[in-house]
C-alpha cells in the first residue's frame, strides 16, 4: 500500500507532495524546499548544495 504524505516548504510554507533537501548558504542548515522555490534558490547560488528529494509517496 501506498502512502501519501505531504509536508511544508520552509520557504514558503506551503504543502507540498515533492520538496528539495538542500543548503542554501554558509550556516550550513538543511532546508526542504518546494520544486518552485527550489528553482530560486538554486540558480546561481555558491553555496547551494542539494541532499536529496522527499516524496510523498513511499
Amino acid at each position: 500500500m501506498t502512502r501519501i504524505r505531504t509536508k511544508i516548504c520552509d520557504r514558503c510554507q506551503l504543502q507540498a507532495e515533492i520538496l528539495y533537501r538542500i543548503r542554501i548558504d554558509k550556516s550550513g542548515e538543511w532546508q526542504f524546499a518546494c520544486p518552485k522555490c527550489w528553482q530560486l534558490l538554486s540558480q546561481d547560488n555558491p553555496d547551494y548544495v542539494y541532499g536529496g528529494t522527499w516524496k510523498a509517496r513511499k
